[in-house]
C-alpha cells in the first residue's frame, strides 16, 4: 500500500472511485435545501426559452455526470472550495408547468428566493440563458447588481416570435426591471453574425461595457478582463457564463454555436480573475447534450462551474504538496 492509498478516506464520497455513487455536482453531498450552506449547487433543467436548437433541459444531468472528473483542489490556484465553504448539491429547480414560459420563470424564481432566504449563494447550471432572469429576480430584489457576462451573444434583444422572455433577451429585461445596473455590466467575448446591425444596441445605449472577441484577440484576455473588472467595480455582482462563449471546438453541444470563440485556457483564466469579488450568485448555461460530442461540452461546462465555485468559496490556497491535500483518485 502506498502513502497515497493510506491517505484515502473512502467514507468521503469525493475520494471514492469516480464511476461510483449518485451523480451530483463534483460528487458533493446532497442536501434537501440550502439551509446551513454557504453555496448551493443547483440544476435548472429548462429550455423553454430557446429560439433554435433545444436540448439544454438535459444539461444539468450530464454536467453532473462529467463533473465527477473534478477533484477537490484547484491545482493552479490552490483553491479548496469544499474545505473553505459549506457546499452541497440541492437538486433541481425543476418546472412543473414548462409549457407556459412566464409561469415557468416564476417557478424558478421561487426556488432561488428560497436559496437566498436560507442565506446561501447559488451556483446554477442551466438550462437555456432565459433562466438568468428569474434567478436575478430572486437575488437582486433589494438592489441592482453588477454583472460579468461571458458569452458569444449580448442577450439584450427584445421581442422574438411574440415573446420577450427568451434566451436572447434576459439582460435587457433585467435592466428594465431594475435588477442590473447597466453601468456595472461588462459583456465579454461577443461575436457572430447578426440579423440587424442594431442587434445589441441596448447594451451600448444603456451604458454596458461590451468587449467583442476581436478586441479580446487584439489586446489579450487578461487586459480585457482587467478592464471589465475595473468597470464593474468592487460592489456585488452576478456572473453568467454561456458555454457558447467557447469556440465550438471546445463546446459543440450548445444551441447557438459561433465560430472563433474563447479557448478553455482563456475562459478558465478569466474566471480565476474574479477571485476576491463579491459574487452574489452565478450560472453556467446552454450545455445541450444532444448536440455534444463525447461529453466534451458538458465536461468543459463542469470545469467552468468548478472554477466559479473556487472563486465563490474563497479561503486560503492550499500550497502545492500540502501534506493534508487529499490523494488523487
Amino acid at each position: 500500500m502506498t502513502d497515497a492509498d493510506e491517505r484515502l478516506n473512502l467514507a468521503d464520497p469525493q475520494q471514492r472511485p469516480r464511476f461510483t455513487g449518485l451523480a451530483t455536482f463534483f460528487r458533493a453531498p446532497v442536501a434537501e435545501s440550502a439551509e446551513g450552506l454557504d453555496i448551493a449547487l443547483v440544476g435548472v433543467p429548462y429550455d423553454g426559452g430557446v429560439t433554435n436548437r433545444p436540448g439544454t433541459r438535459h444539461g444539468p444531468r450530464e454536467v453532473r455526470n462529467q463533473s465527477s472528473l473534478m477533484r477537490r483542489i484547484n491545482q493552479a490556484t490552490g483553491a479548496a472550495p469544499f474545505a473553505s465553504a459549506r457546499v452541497a448539491d440541492i437538486g433541481d429547480a425543476w418546472v412543473a408547468k414548462p409549457f407556459e414560459l412566464s409561469g415557468a420563470h416564476a417557478e424558478i424564481e421561487a426556488f432561488f428566493a428560497q436559496v437566498k432566504a436560507a442565506g446561501a449563494r447559488a451556483l446554477a447550471c442551466g438550462g437555456d440563458h432565459s433562466i438568468s432572469l428569474p434567478i436575478l429576480r430572486a437575488l437582486a430584489g433589494d438592489a441592482p447588481l453588477g454583472m460579468i457576462h461571458i458569452d458569444a451573444h449580448a442577450d439584450t434583444g427584445d421581442n422574438y416570435g411574440g415573446s420577450r422572455f427568451h434566451h436572447g433577451a434576459p439582460f435587457k429585461i433585467a435592466v428594465d426591471e431594475g435588477l442590473l445596473d447597466p453601468k456595472r455590466v461588462a459583456q465579454i467575448g461577443i461575436r457572430g453574425s447578426m440579423f440587424d446591425p442594431d442587434m445589441w444596441k441596448f447594451s451600448h445605449d444603456s451604458g454596458m461595457k461590451v468587449i467583442y472577441v476581436e478586441e479580446l484577440e487584439a489586446r489579450g484576455w487578461r487586459a480585457c478582463m482587467a478592464d471589465a473588472l475595473a468597470f464593474v467595480g468592487d460592489g456585488p455582482i452576478y456572473v453568467s457564463f454561456d458555454i457558447d462563449a467557447l469556440d465550438p471546438a471546445f463546446a459543440p453541444g450548445t444551441g447557438t454555436p459561433e465560430a472563433g470563440g474563447l479557448t478553455m485556457r482563456e475562459a478558465m483564466g478569466m474566471v480565476r480573475m474574479l477571485k476576491g469579488r463579491d459574487i452574489r450568485g452565478a450560472d453556467m448555461v446552454e450545455v445541450s447534450p444532444p448536440f455534444d460530442t463525447g461529453g466534451l461540452t458538458a465536461m468543459n461546462g463542469a470545469t467552468i462551474m468548478f472554477e466559479l465555485l473556487c472563486v465563490m468559496a474563497g479561503g486560503p490556497p492550499v500550497p502545492t504538496g500540502h501534506p493534508e491535500a487529499p490523494a488523487r483518485v
